[in-house]
């Protein structure tokens, strides 16, 4: 069966293709571009060792162009098994009042460059990832402006980006469903601002949708529609798409964000003294809070309790330490391991997929001491 070795960063490849959008000054400079059309790309590892992601520095993620939005004219259309649709611009949606949460962003393909085989899809390094302080209104509210119908079983939320999938002439919308009780959550929102600023239209704005606990695929960017449906969505996103094919095993939807930690310092191939280093990183999960971390200098070998630091919000990464003493010149590969509150455990290897999602294994750094 296909396997993973954990790889460095200066191991992956980043492939890219041109032209360029031509839409996204700085990205060049501040991030590592996987792909130029529709862009995609991935934060530095020195833009992760903040607990809140400089939203300029956050990572890119996309299908399709990004539309061309206005903040006041733009507007959601709320629709299906509802009592009665709504036409909702910006004003109206604030004056449902407002949420917010800090939440960590994860795309679902994060890492999928250290599967092998390599799978399909974006060669992501591990910078597809991110934590930001969200503000909004809960979803919740717009339904119940609507009147949510009690056949319904799914929201389906749709973006105002369109485009032909691979091997497909017909574009679409990027459109995700979501089960009723997971859009009527009290921190799933209806995002306007991102770190205290009105959302970037490069992220998502004037408008986005943000799911806790899942992978970003679900939290719907440029949101034009939102519909109650009374049968389950069986759009491209939602069942060819953001799905785990294992091979000989039926294929499952991916949801839930898997446990995972990352050490960001020191970072991949850091000259370091020897003597007590400071090592940090941060561990989280979709499943439960983070309740141990785990800290290896010898590639998982042997493994010691790392300090973990306070969780600013359930749905955030938590940070954590262990002062490591080393007197041993040379090359040292360093892993973390995370552990949830609901029992699970991050793997020396995730089972390798078709698409590549869902990779949460252990990940190396190797630093040099001398």
């Amino acid at each position: 069966m296909p396997q993973q070795k954990p790889r460095s960063d200066a191991q992956r490849s980043t492939p890219r293709s041109a032209p360029r959008e031509g839409v996204d000054e700085g990205v060049d400079r501040t991030h590592r571009v996987i792909r130029d059309v529709p862009l995609n790309a991935e934060a530095r590892p020195d833009a992760l060792a903040s607990p809140i992601t400089r939203t300029e520095r956050f990572f890119v993620r996309r299908n399709f162009a990004p539309p061309e939005l206005g903040a006041e004219t733009h507007h959601i259309l709320v629709a299906g098994a509802v009592d009665r649709k709504v036409r909702l611009g910006l004003g109206a949606l604030r004056s449902l009042g407002a949420h917010g949460v800090t939440m960590t962003l994860e795309c679902a393909g994060n890492d999928r460059a250290s599967m092998v085989p390599l799978p399909a899809g974006e060669p992501w390094g591990g910078g597809a990832i991110g934590t930001a302080e969200w503000a909004g209104v809960p979803l919740a509210r717009v339904l119940e402006a609507a009147g949510v119908r009690p056949a319904a079983i799914e929201i389906l939320v749709e973006g105002a980006d369109r485009g032909a999938p691979p091997g497909s002439a017909v574009a679409i919308p990027f459109a995700r469903s979501l089960p009723l009780d997971k859009a009527m959550h009290a921190d799933t929102i209806l995002a306007l601002e991102m770190n205290g600023v009105p959302l970037p239209p490069g992220y998502g704005g004037p408008v986005r949708l943000i799911v806790p606990g899942w992978y970003g695929m679900a939290s719907v960017k440029w949101v034009s529609g939102i519909r109650a449906l009374t049968e389950p969505f069986q759009g491209h996103f939602q069942r060819e798409r953001y799905m785990y094919e294992e091979p000989d095993r039926a294929a499952v939807p991916v949801t839930t964000v898997r446990v995972k930690s990352l050490i960001h310092s020191p970072s991949e191939g850091d000259p370091i003294r020897a003597g007590t280093v400071r090592v940090r990183g941060w561990a989280w999960s979709g499943e439960g809070e983070i309740a141990r971390v785990e800290f290896s200098a010898d590639g998982g070998e042997r493994w010691g309790d790392a300090h973990p630091l306070d969780q600013p919000s359930p749905h955030a990464w938590r940070g954590w330490f262990y002062d490591w003493n080393v007197e041993e010149v040379g090359c040292h590969t360093l892993c973390s391991r995370a552990t949830d509150t609901a029992g699970n455990v991050q793997p020396d290897r995730a089972p390798w997929n078709h698409h590549g999602y869902g990779n949460n294994a252990v990940r190396a750094v190797t630093v040099r001491v001398r």
